[in-house]
């Protein structure tokens, strides 16, 4: 027997190991190299810290097609900053390519480069759209201390924008974006970003200079020869005063058309992808390139100095339907002339690359890649002769911020206990005491009223709890303000989600005790398999189905995929690279993020505590069934004991161990289960002389601890910084209130049962789709605009409206065939 029980716990330990390493492996990114093909990420000391300073490699996204992790991946080194092009003034859709943009580099702990284009007449801009800008940038500047460089309107003195080619409006306009910016308090600075001036002023590409105003002819004829020709500044007329340029930068893309285009642009045709020549960047850097009237000075000598750093703005263009050379001698061979002139130009500090596929009119209006990490090989090669020129910097540039920080910190079934929960705690354990005595009494003079275990398939008692403990996680939820969020708000600073845990662990033990005797340790552990299974597949489902219906114009579904820090207005992404899942094919990094659960509404990811907890639990089953409760308890004890000696440490890669520690949470439910597996024993020792009153003295002395204030110095001490706000004080709180709250059933249960069985039982039983339910409920509140749920009284009344029809749905769920649908 004690030879069988040993293999037993080596399988046991065995299967818990494997398990843990395959989360691992998933969350560490192995299996994305095989699926992408992409380099593996470098060593820490492969290239420079962003600490140690350097330059700035900074990609322009398509950010309808990209994101920053699958830039990062594909390359293999997180950028400092990344290139977002934004409609102004702003808009809705401006405003939330920004937010997203915002987020997705904050968790890198990368910078934002934010390119304005008009969308309006340059003369119909107003201060009042300078202002909006600049309030966002603060905006986003608090929230996650985001370095921003603002790009308005760049390549000004080209023909092919809207803006392009009027000098007194744009400096005018300029001018004002500046000042807005610079009166704000993000810090960020304006960049000024005329096109490389060969072939100016580009008549023959679009032909814009009939419309000039006499005003702005005098300004462009800089030679005073009453004509517009390139004999005339390609840069200066379009300057504005230098106390509003805090960067300078210059487009150099490379068209592959030679020398000649320049002038001409696309009439010339592009016939066939041909490597750049070699020293192009060279004589460009110089001016010497392009052009038929000799320029000078060159545009770094006359605009870049120390106090005014210069960007690059950069890319290659590749046809992939013509012939010629391959993409990586085409984009290459451009990029290493720019990385080979950085040395002889030190005013350059950043180099911006087009990541982008797009149709172009240079290329024949047909779909040209300028992206120099979609082939592994090209990004390899980039990331290789970055590293090489040992002068780049790379992210984080600023403290990242992640969905994991707002869900540990911002959590509403998680709040970090303020000092109002002494005295919450010492009034709930007071009336906890007194329950308890009054329950003792009742038992005695009144034996009838009874619980009668015999009577019922299942203990109802503990339906009846979690029925309540879920209408307390609702309420929390959808009550925003009023007496029903000032009451669960201080429910929860003494007990929240773990007691939901620990019945979850008992229920489990108590129901599966029978099976476990009627099957092998095979059988069960497939069936407990496949339970967990179908938990994950809901959750799944429900997470899907939330993205799906956020694509409905007519809801809202932000309330329950971000969370919003009200002290700082920094908004938390919970939804993080989405929106690739609708690429074909989704990149791994999205797919991966969605089957770990990564994604999730904020209200349900504790469901992924569950799944992991309903994997492990038919292991620990297994060991209770060889009588191994012993073991089964030390290893709880000591998994919290190394959350607590490893505070920071994420077991699995999914967003509930941010908020959940597993190593903490699993403590409740496996002495829950072990107390559920055990009810028969322990009910005996309960029975025994002088048991129930061991047991009523272990209470109320605890209530007495937690009254006179002793509980938390005490045990603060032991548990200083416990993960999850899982700390000795609220475990012990959550036993005691459950204890009483099943003896006072077990007291007066037959009016309980009369009286309350109808509300509570059902939500107790349809637990499960209660919780998912609640989401529709969020997601119907905050799309109606009129609803003021910060009012208190509309505030109760959605709640308690809310709450009726979850409990309509759980009444629906109890026929047989709907309670098929979720798991118990």
């Amino acid at each position: 027997m004690r030879r069988a029980s040993r293999r037993l716990v080596t399988r046991v330990i065995a299967t818990a190991l494997t398990a843990v390493a395959v989360f691992a492996a998933a969350g560490n990114g192995v299996a994305a190299a095989a699926v992408d093909g992409s380099p593996a990420a470098p060593a820490a000391d492969a290239s420079p810290s962003a600490a140690a300073g350097g330059l700035w490699f900074a990609p322009e996204l398509d950010w309808g097609a990209d994101a920053p992790e699958g830039y990062a991946r594909r390359l293999g080194e997180t950028p400092p900053a990344y290139g977002i092009r934004l409609a102004y003034p702003l808009d809705a859709a401006a405003e939330r390519g920004w937010q997203r943009a915002a987020t997705a580099a904050a968790a890198q702990g990368a910078a934002l480069i934010l390119t304005f284009e008009p969308t309006k007449d340059l003369d119909e801009l107003t201060a009042a759209d300078a202002r909006a800008l600049a309030d966002t940038l603060d905006r986003m500047h608090a929230a996650y201390g985001t370095e921003q460089r603002v790009r308005f309107a760049p390549e000004m003195n080209g023909s092919w924008v809207r803006w392009g080619q009027q000098p007194t409006a744009y400096v005018r306009a300029f001018e004002t974006v500046a000042d807005a910016v610079h009166a704000g308090s993000s810090g960020a600075e304006t960049v000024w970003v005329p096109s490389y001036g060969a072939g100016y002023p580009f008549d023959r590409a679009d032909g814009r200079l009939d419309d000039l105003s006499v005003r702005d002819e005098r300004t462009l004829d800089t030679d005073a020869d009453g004509l517009l020709t390139e004999a005339d500044d390609p840069y200066g007329p379009y300057f504005p005063r230098a106390d509003a340029v805090d960067r300078v930068g210059l487009t150099l893309y490379y068209f592959g058309k030679g020398e000649a285009a320049a002038a001409a642009g696309r009439d010339v045709p592009l016939e066939r992808n041909d490597a750049p020549e070699s020293g192009e960047v060279a004589q460009r850097l110089a001016e010497r390139w392009g052009y038929t009237v000799a320029q000078p000075q060159s545009f770094t000598e006359r605009f870049a100095r120390p106090d005014r750093p210069m960007a690059i703005d950069t890319g290659a263009l590749f046809d992939p339907a013509r012939a010629g050379d391959d993409e990586l001698s085409v984009k290459r061979g451009w990029w290493q002339q720019v990385l080979n002139e950085l040395p002889a130009h030190p005013h350059i500090d950043t180099v911006s690359w087009l990541e982008v596929e797009r149709v172009e009119a240079e290329a024949g209006g047909a779909e040209a890649d300028w992206r120099a990490t979609a082939d592994p090989r090209v990004a390899q090669a980039l990331r290789a002769d970055l590293v090489a020129t040992g002068r780049f910097a790379w992210a984080p540039v600023t403290p990242p911020v992640t969905a994991d920080e707002g869900l540990s910190s911002h959590s509403p079934l998680t709040e970090p206990a303020g000092s109002e929960r002494p005295t919450v705690a010492a009034w709930t354990m007071a009336g906890a005491a007194i329950a308890l005595v009054l329950a003792l009494a009742v038992s005695r003079l009144l034996p009838r009223w009874r619980y009668r275990h015999e009577a019922h398939e299942r203990d109802l008692r503990l339906d009846v709890v979690r029925g309540v403990a879920i209408a307390g996680g609702v309420l929390a939820v959808l009550a925003s303000a009023g007496p029903l969020a000032v009451a669960s708000q201080a429910v929860l600073s003494v007990t929240g989600a773990e007691l939901f845990v620990a019945i979850s662990g008992i229920v489990m033990g108590l129901g599966y005790r029978r099976r476990l005797d009627a099957l092998g340790v095979g059988d069960w552990l497939a069936r407990g398999w496949r339970r967990a299974g179908r938990l994950y597949a809901v959750t799944l489902s429900v997470i899907v189905a939330v993205f799906a219906v956020g694509f409905l114009p007519f809801l809202d579904t932000t309330t329950v995929t971000t969370l919003t820090d009200p002290s700082t207005g920094r908004v938390y992404d919970l939804y993080p690279n989405a929106e690739r899942l609708l690429d074909y094919p989704p990149p791994w990094y999205a797919v991966r993020d969605l089957l770990l659960l990564r994604m999730s509404p904020w209200p349900i990811v504790i469901l992924g505590l569950f799944i992991a907890l309903a994997l492990l639990a038919p292991l620990f089953l297994a060991l209770l069934r060889r009588r191994l409760w012993w073991v089964v308890v030390a290893v709880s004890i000591a998994a919290y004991a190394m959350s607590i000696a490893l505070p920071d440490a994420i077991l699995l890669p999914t967003a509930f161990d941010a908020v959940y520690p597993l190593l903490a949470w699993q403590l409740p439910f496996v002495l829950g289960l072990v107390v559920g597996y055990h009810r028969a024993v322990i009910s005996r020792l309960l029975r025994r002389p002088g048991g129930m009153t061991v047991a009523t003295v272990i209470v109320l002395a605890w209530a007495a601890a937690a009254i006179t204030g002793v509980t938390a110095p005490v045990l603060g001490v032991i548990t200083p910084s416990a993960p999850g706000g899982l700390d000795l004080v609220r475990l012990g709180d959550s036993a005691v209130l459950l204890a009483v709250a099943l003896a006072v059933l077990t007291a007066v249960w037959v009016p309980v049962d009369r009286v309350w069985r109808a509300v509570w039982v059902p939500l107790g039983q349809a637990s499960l789709a209660v919780f998912c339910a609640q989401l529709l409920l969020l997601i119907l509140i905050a799309s109606v605009p009129a609803l003021d749920v910060d009012d208190p009284l509309v505030a109760t009344l959605v709640a308690t409206g809310g709450l009726l029809a979850l409990w309509l749905l759980a009444i629906a769920l109890r026929r047989r065939a709907a309670s098929r649908v979720t798991p118990r």
